[in-house]
């Protein structure tokens, strides 16, 4: 019998469309073992996937969506967050 284990992938975009590049990105493998090293932005030069729609067609489900960003009047130029990180999912089969 095959067990499984959640896959948890953030990505962030440039924009809020699915299609549009990823700038940042994390991965948490629970099928990895206990003292395995999870992948965080700036561990490799090129994201796991050029977008959120690459990795859907990978077998990643989307768990959230960001809700688009309001800047008040005079605020559009400030920086913070990302914001448009999408939270994926997949379940894979350990040994």
């Amino acid at each position: 019998m095959n067990e499984t284990r959640q896959q948890i992938l953030f990505l962030n975009l440039t924009t809020p469309d699915l299609k549009s590049p990823v700038i940042a990105w994390s991965l948490y493998d629970g099928a990895a073992p206990a003292d395995a090293l999870q992948m965080n932005t700036g561990d490799a030069s090129v994201p796991p996937y050029a977008s959120v729609l690459h990795a859907m067609r990978d077998g990643w489900n989307v768990l959230q969506v960001p809700v688009l960003p309001h800047y008040p009047a005079g605020q559009e130029h400030d920086t913070g967050h990302l914001p448009y990180e999408y939270v994926l999912e997949r379940k894979v089969a350990i040994a």
